[in-house]
């Protein structure tokens, strides 16, 4: 059983590894190899598969065998899904909020977590937990780095990954605040490169998402 201290120890060492952590939604199991290989070689190891599509299972299963990958489950909601992701091999998880029964079933399941919070209050809630490390979630329509900036004044101890509406155009808006560890983006695997098959192409968006400066 990991405590949530622990988990956001584990998290915090995940989001160091590269600015970005790829959003990723895929309907196709045979592009998940090559898929997580594109973005791994681009730098981006670390590996959000959303459990929004009837093959994610399977998706993390193929990208969890991929050399220098860390994969993890996103869209987590029920206990179900939580076993579900482990049992697929997710090393991590993130959640688009947080309730008991989820945190929960991913401490017992000894699942490191990214919880999903809103406001101030979800925020100091995780924390009263012991989360120091949480998802913003959805990180424009909650009026981007400005809200994220105004929450890390008095919360300075807690520290994010926004996720929901960041792209390499807002990115660094977000990465230059000091309350920021990384951001989660689905624009380095597009839907299309993949049914395209241009693994090159998405190996060039995730070398420059890596390569996107920090606080």
């Amino acid at each position: 059983m990991i405590t949530p201290q622990d988990a956001s120890i584990a998290n915090e060492k995940l989001c160091l590894m590269a600015p970005i952590i790829p959003v990723i939604v895929v309907e196709d199991p045979a592009h998940a190899k090559p898929l997580a290989t594109a973005l791994v070689k681009g730098g981006l190891p670390v590996l959000e598969v959303t459990l929004r599509t009837p093959a994610a299972l399977e998706v993390i299963a193929e990208m969890a065998t991929v050399e220098g990958g860390v994969v993890g489950a996103g869209t987590l909601l029920t206990p179900k899904d939580v076993s579900a992701a482990v049992d697929a091999g997710a090393r991590f998880g993130v959640s688009p909020g947080a309730t008991d029964t989820l945190l929960d079933a991913v401490e017992q399941a000894d699942l490191p977590t990214l919880p999903g919070a809103a406001t101030s209050s979800e925020v100091m809630r995780l924390l009263e937990r012991g989360y120091t490390v949480q998802k913003f979630f959805p990180a424009e329509a909650n009026g981007g780095a400005p809200a994220l900036k105004a929450i890390g004044a008095p919360l300075p101890q807690v520290r994010f990954c926004p996720t929901g509406g960041v792209s390499m155009k807002n990115a660094t808006d977000y990465l230059s605040l000091s309350n920021t560890l990384c951001c989660g983006g689905s624009w380095v695997a597009p839907k299309q490169m993949m049914i395209d098959g241009d693994w090159d192409g998405i190996t060039k968006l995730a070398a420059e998402a890596a390569a996107l400066p920090r606080s």
